[in-house]
């Protein structure tokens, strides 16, 4: 039998990209810091001039997917990370976003066999986003983790 996992060890030479939304940047800003600080810690030259880490800003989380789609196409990372925060409204617009965010995402993972990863918070207010970006923990710590895991783990079944 054999057991196949991603390390967090071996994974200082991954390349990521990661698109993050810039609406509700309070939050996202918060979650990039937790992001960038995870994969320095774990060898990830984040630096101005790494070649290691591109970042690419679109207005919000219902642009995450195309941008994702083109960079996964390039075929220069190992790895997508995905940054957004959707804050649950008054209106319907919280569920298209979200519904939408998350299946075209789930989508360009599965057509081009790249791992994005989903690090979109979802929440009813402000004060549970503020939490899950760094009042209580930081989620970007977490998603940026995953994308380490997996571009790890896609690495050893290839």
């Amino acid at each position: 039998m054999a057991v196949i996992e991603g390390t967090f060890e071996e994974s200082s030479s991954l390349k990521v990209g990661i698109v993050i939304a810039r609406f509700n940047d309070l939050i996202t800003a918060k979650l990039l810091s937790g992001c960038m600080d995870c994969l320095s810690r774990h060898g990830i030259d984040v630096t101005e001039s790494s070649n290691q880490i591109d970042i690419a800003w679109v207005p919000g989380a219902f642009e995450l997917p195309i941008v994702s789609q083109e960079l996964a196409r390039k075929g220069k990372y190992d790895v997508l990370i995905t940054l957004g925060a959707v804050i649950r409204g008054d209106t319907p617009h919280f569920d298209v976003v979200v519904a939408e965010a998350s299946k075209g995402i789930a989508s360009v993972s599965r057509e081009t066999g790249l791992p994005i990863i989903f690090g979109v918070l979802t929440t009813d207010t402000m004060q549970q986003a503020l939490e899950r970006a760094g009042i209580k923990n930081n989620l970007g710590w977490s998603y940026a983790l995953q994308a380490l895991e997996m571009g790890s783990l896609m690495k050893a079944v290839s």
